[in-house]
């Protein structure tokens, strides 16, 4: 047996106070090199590489060998990431609901990670139960919820609506349904996650009932009325009404006050899906815009949407903490059922979790939440007055007048038939993208192609986002042209 080693490896670097200096040197190390990297992204959101182009280099690294030097590393690292990174600070990306993260946040990752606490139990965590726990009693008194609220970080949205579903589909079944009649009931622009929990739950591709929309794109409370009385008439039981609060393409939000009443007139468990339009909690103008999502059960927010900070950062919300119980589970060795400490894997998914709520503190603790709601106003209004230039603009057609920061268009001059202008959109973006001076999303609307910008830089201004309409419309033109040669 070999000898337990002395002293430790001169580039083992392990955080530990004796290697503090070590650790101080190979962090600001790296900041330079990030802070060298910004600034020669020179307003390109993207490089344009191809997926072939960027997955040969990695693939050669052999892992095995070790280069031995932080420098080299991190050249290696810019060669193979950041010269191709996708930069959402600058401008001109426009696609899809990522955000340029604030500072305050930035900073709490260093001991985020450097600390490395997890926060399912009071003996890895301390302050830091308290600090989630604290966050999570604000967020539910921005929503409206009573002294009984509680809540969980998460790592997504997706996380979110996955546990809201699986605590109504319990409450469900401890009050007595059946499991094979359980329904989820949504709007048809609701988003993806939705149908995945439903089969993740057991429940079934066909569970999600899709309640058409209205021409605001919101979900239409007479067909939800139509959709749960069929589901009656068929003996069919829904658990869960599912609102949306700023659907990904559209962010339209849905009549929150009249689905939460037909949904408590049939017993549904009726969960709001705020992981965009969360950010108007701290909104100084539009926090009405929420009005109504206080009757709801449960609710997602998504603090790596609309509160600008770094993923992963997000929440369930219960209006009765006693339901997060439906995902307790003890474990002797963790948190056993005599435990006297406030141990927060009793309502998490999640077993070990990082201390994702530390950024979202030191955010509201350095600029507080009016900075923060500020930054939401300043992009519902800029996607105000981008949708008015669009409108104004010959060759390009708006989808729907913009509601929170998106806004869906797409090339079409005059006289172009659909057809022509399904088959152009994927081909301006692609285009677009290969050039490297903005991106763009690409969405479906009623079967049909569409082009999106999702705007969620408060820094952008109109002048820079019209400049990518202009440039998609000198694409279409220069497309256009070839097909008709």
């Amino acid at each position: 047996m070999a000898a337990p080693r002395s002293t430790p490896h001169p580039l083992s670097h392990l955080f530990h106070p004796h290697h503090a200096a070590s650790y101080v040197d190979t962090m600001r190390r790296g900041v330079d090199h990030l802070a060298e990297a910004l600034g020669r992204v020179e307003r390109r959101p993207a490089s344009g590489v191809a997926p072939e182009q960027a997955a040969k280099p990695v693939a050669d690294v052999d892992l095995d060998r070790p280069l031995h030097d932080v420098d080299a590393t991190l050249e290696e690292m810019s060669r193979l990431y950041l010269d191709d990174a996708v930069w959402f600070h600058e401008p001109t990306y426009a696609a899809h609901l990522n955000c340029p993260v604030v500072i305050p946040a930035l900073l709490a990752e260093v001991f985020v990670s450097g600390v490395n606490s997890s926060l399912d139990t009071f003996d890895q965590s301390v302050g830091g139960t308290f600090i989630e726990r604290h966050l999570v009693d604000w967020t539910t008194a921005r929503i409206g919820f009573g002294a009984d609220a509680d809540g969980i970080f998460t790592s997504g949205g997706t996380q979110s609506n996955l546990q809201a579903l699986l605590l109504a589909r319990d409450h469900a079944l401890a009050n007595g349904a059946a499991a094979s009649t359980l329904r989820v009931v949504a709007s048809a622009d609701g988003h993806f996650s939705v149908q995945k929990a439903a089969r993740l739950l057991g429940l079934g591709d066909t569970a999600v009932i899709a309640v058409p929309v209205d021409d605001r794109r919101r979900m239409d409370v007479t067909a939800l009325g139509a959709a749960l009385a069929a589901l009656d008439a068929q003996g069919h039981h829904a658990m869960a009404v599912v609102a949306t609060a700023g659907t990904t393409d559209f962010g339209a939000i849905d009549p929150l006050v009249e689905v939460a009443a037909l949904a408590r007139a049939r017993g549904a468990w009726f969960h709001v899906d705020a992981a965009y339009g969360g950010g108007l909690l701290a909104s100084p103008t539009r926090r009405d815009w929420l009005a109504g999502i206080e009757h709801a059960d449960s609710v997602t927010v998504d603090f790596h949407k609309t509160w600008f900070q770094p993923v992963s950062s997000s929440a369930l919300l219960v209006a009765d903490g006693a339901h997060l119980g439906h995902v307790t589970w003890h474990a002797d060795y963790l948190n056993p059922h005599d435990a006297a400490d406030p141990n927060q894997v009793d309502k998490s998914i999640q077993t070990t979790r990082r201390f994702d709520a530390l950024k979202l503190w030191l955010t509201l603790r350095i600029m507080g939440p009016d900075v923060i709601g500020g930054y939401v106003d300043d992009v519902v209004e800029l996607a105000t007055e981008v949708g008015a230039l669009v409108r104004d603009r010959p060759a390009v057609e708006l989808a729907a007048e913009p509601q929170l920061s998106t806004v869906v268009f797409r090339y079409r001059p005059p006289g172009v038939p659909v057809a022509v202008a399904d088959r152009l959109a994927p081909l301006v973006r692609a285009t677009l993208y290969a050039r490297g001076a903005a991106m763009v999303a690409a969405t479906k609307v009623d079967g049909h192609a569409w082009l999106k910008l999702t705007l969620l830089n408060p820094m952008a201004t109109a002048a820079d986002i019209i400049g990518i309409v202009d440039e998609v419309v000198a694409i279409g033109d220069s497309l256009l042209a070839a097909e008709v040669a």
